[in-house]
């Protein structure tokens, strides 16, 4: 049986327009401490941010929210904030923004397996039950 540990995660916000404070989740990222496990799942649905703000520039936001997956992942791309350990990418990741991408409080909570809890916050914060409509 898997062992229950301990996590934590923040909703990544696209604010297209701060000054109106409108928000759109875009991702979550999720950090257990135990494994040193970070991983930010990142899906920007285009059909919804643009008709959130019709000008957006969809491609610049996909590129800062790729950064934020390459930080997480400490891959080299990520620049030298990915070089620094697990839990200093994550605390990075999650301060406090005032920009087009921000995050949420962080959460905390127990999971047995963090890649399948990703996948789980994924379905139920970011993607849209489109049979829903």
């Amino acid at each position: 049986m898997p062992e229950t540990r301990s996590f934590e995660y923040a909703i990544v916000r696209v604010v297209p327009r701060v000054e109106r404070g409108e928000t759109l989740n875009a991702g979550v990222i999720v950090w257990c401490r135990s494994l040193e496990w970070l991983r930010a799942g990142i899906e920007l649905d285009r059909a919804r941010l643009l008709a959130l703000a019709p000008d957006a520039d969809v491609a610049l936001l996909e590129s800062h929210l790729a950064s934020l997956s390459r930080v997480a992942d400490g891959a080299p791309a990520g620049g030298p904030i990915a070089l620094l350990s697990a839990a200093e990418r994550f605390r990075w990741l999650v301060s406090p923004r005032s920009t087009m991408i921000q995050v949420s409080d962080v959460h905390e909570g127990l999971c047995d397996d963090p890649e399948s809890f990703l996948e789980h916050l994924m379905a139920t914060l970011v993607r849209v039950n489109r049979s829903a409509s």
